[in-house]
């Protein structure tokens, strides 16, 4: 039997977007992001990190800089109790073959994930602060929910009559919670 998942993107969603994190320094959990993934798991959702890091790309960073980093946003959530299930990232900068790319909002890392853990689409969340973590839901046949962390707010102009918009990740779990109910 197949899963439900929330995919959530990771910078601006569950720690704080500082622009190419590729120090673990920098790593700081959003207030109330840790908590809100273990109420999602709570809710028996398998919770999935997808991350574009086109800083690899760029050449700004290195794949064992994103690990590094990756590593420590672990410990941190571990250190408030919640572990995600997976974490899928892509290297690859923008403007890349959108038939190849793995970049969101390409379908690509979804679609692995989900073959991987033995997800579904259909009753799955994406969730994020850019339009490229919740444009996939349409095609996925999930919902998308735009969250206002991050650069949530300069992305939700046009976007709303379409997707949820909270504030946050926890009000984006308190949102699923609700829907869910129903």
């Amino acid at each position: 039997m197949k899963r439900r998942a929330v995919f959530s993107d990771r910078d601006g969603t569950i720690i704080e977007d500082r622009h190419y994190v590729a120090d673990p320094a920098h790593v700081n959990l959003i207030p109330g992001s840790a908590e809100a993934l273990q109420r999602l798991q709570g809710m028996g959702f398998t919770v999935v990190v997808v991350t574009n890091q086109s800083g690899i790309g760029r050449g700004l960073y290195t794949v064992e800089d994103y690990r590094r980093v990756a590593a420590e946003t672990d410990r941190q959530l571990a250190a408030a109790g919640t572990v995600v299930d997976a974490t899928y990232f892509c290297p690859d900068a923008p403007g890349g073959d959108p038939r190849t790319t793995c970049r969101k909002p390409s379908r690509v890392m979804y679609r692995r994930a989900a073959r991987d853990l033995g997800l579904e689409f259909a009753g799955s969340y994406l969730v994020g602060d850019k339009r490229s973590d919740v444009i996939p839901a349409r095609a996925l046949g999930s919902t998308g929910i735009l969250v206002r962390t991050g650069h949530g707010r300069e992305h939700e102009a046009g976007l709303e009559d379409e997707f949820p918009v909270v504030d946050d990740l926890a009000a984006a779990a308190e949102l699923i919670g609700r829907l869910e109910a129903r």
